[in-house]
């Protein structure tokens, strides 16, 4: 069983890796085994969650952003001129805002679309000489779309853009499976609900009480944690989930079901 799960000798990149559950998924994929590119924007935080996970090349931190065309482009040949196989992509860093929709303004929508959706596409095609040549019979290379719950249920929060976007990833995805698989690249998507992130911390601190109330609307009555979207996503990556295609897989305690 320990064989079906590990990813030693294998390439993962993580957009977005050092923060929030970009974090948890980099520090799951280095223990099973994988040696981790992170890519996300350049600071002294972010590069020192790198070199936490391994200095001697497990996790490396590659500085872009991507929610310019440029900061794609930058990463596709930083990561072309590190390896020639990517065994899996990662797709999760996001952004989000919420507001009412008097106050959206197009930049702001723009921004989230180019994080959230456009990067994500443009890092698939820039990589797929690498994933192509990372796949063979009966393993083949792997891409992961970190989506939302927003993108499943009919609640707004007001978060227009961002559900909006997700949305369009859960479907990218599908289309992405239909033409990818056959050439030895399985897609999938992961549906997060609600784990520990910057921006959840930031919301319990200032509304007194929210925690426990959001706790209490979740079946599981918890938040999501480290093994959850961790756990998912190394099954997605392993011999174990070889065989997983075009799928869309809530991780939300139940949540979305409730």
């Amino acid at each position: 069983m320990s064989d079906l799960f590990d990813l030693s000798g294998k390439t993962a990149v993580v957009t977005g890796g050092a923060k929030g559950v970009g974090a948890m998924i980099s520090r799951s994929l280095v223990a099973a085994g994988a040696q981790v590119l992170i890519v996300a924007r350049p600071s002294s935080e972010n590069a020192a969650f790198a070199a936490s996970l391994g200095g001697d090349g497990e996790c490396r931190l590659l500085g872009h952003d991507l929610s310019t065309s440029d900061g794609v482009s930058g990463a596709v040949a930083e990561i072309a001129g590190i390896t020639d196989r990517v065994h899996i992509l990662v797709n999760n860093a996001g952004t989000f805002t919420a507001s009412p929709i008097e106050d959206i303004t197009p930049d702001q929508w723009d921004r989230e679309l180019a994080v959230n959706l456009r990067a994500p596409f443009f890092l698939v095609q820039g990589l797929l000489p690498q994933l192509l040549e990372a796949s063979h019979e009966g393993d083949p290379g792997r891409v992961i779309n970190i989506g939302s719950i927003a993108a499943l249920w009919a609640k707004s929060s007001s978060a227009y853009a961002y559900s909006a976007a997700k949305g369009g990833l859960h479907q990218l995805t599908r289309a992405l499976a239909s033409d990818l698989t056959r050439r030895g690249i399985n897609v999938n998507a992961v549906a997060p609900g609600f784990f520990p992130s910057d921006m959840t911390d930031g919301f319990f601190t200032a509304v007194p009480g929210l925690k426990e109330q959001m706790i209490a609307g979740i079946p599981a009555g918890r938040l999501g944690g480290e093994a959850d979207i961790g756990g998912t996503v190394v099954f997605l990556s392993s011999k174990a989930g070889a065989y997983v295609s075009g799928a869309i897989i809530p991780v939300e305690g139940a949540l979305w079901s409730a």
